[in-house]
């Protein structure tokens, strides 16, 4: 299969998933707007090692902190090829967010992160509170803070966001996220 035919198939997989999900259930109720105004970069890693994934998400940090907010608000950095262990993954997010500061940019941009097999601490794997941040494939969201914090303004009561998103998912339960449809990576 052709590299764009790739790409194009882990973009629709990640679009569906926050249609379907994210959008769908309301569990971010600041990405409508900004899906629907074709705010959203996605990127697709091709990146094989860590250093070639950290070297995209720099030059996606640079990206994204000097775009017209107008054309680019946020992005989703997914990672097809890499990371499929939620561990690994969670270490190296926690070396994304260094990349943050390192770019000064804390402050300006922060990061938040999903994956197939993402689990709170303190969780089962398969507690159904686990999908609030679960995605087709592991992504690195790419956020502005200034954006953010406008969305929150507008927002009533948004730090009840994740207990209502952990209700939503409680009262959908596992048949009911199953049927929701969302398409994996095959």
């Amino acid at each position: 299969m052709n590299q764009e035919v790739v790409v194009a198939n882990v973009v629709s997989i990640a679009r569906d998933w926050l249609e379907k999900a994210v959008i769908g259930l309301n569990l971010c109720p600041f990405a409508k707007s900004v899906y629907i105004k074709e705010q959203v970069r996605y990127v697709v890693s091709h990146a094989r090692h860590l250093d070639a994934l950290l070297e995209e998400l720099d030059t996606e940090l640079e990206l994204l902190a000097a775009a017209d907010p107008e054309k680019i608000d946020t992005t989703l950095l997914i990672i097809p090829h890499l990371l499929q262990d939620f561990l690994d993954f969670n270490d190296l997010t926690a070396v994304a967010e260094e990349a943050v500061i390192e770019h000064d940019l804390d402050g300006v941009l922060q990061i938040a992160s999903f994956h197939p097999q993402f689990q709170f601490e303190g969780t089962e794997p398969d507690a159904i509170s686990n999908y609030t941040n679960r995605a087709p494939f592991p992504i690195w969201h790419l956020i502005r803070e200034a954006s953010l914090a406008r969305a929150v303004a507008a927002y009533p009561n948004p730090e009840a966001i994740y207990e209502r998103n952990i209700e939503t998912l409680e009262r959908l339960g596992h048949a009911g996220w199953a049927a929701l449809g969302i398409r994996t990576p095959s």
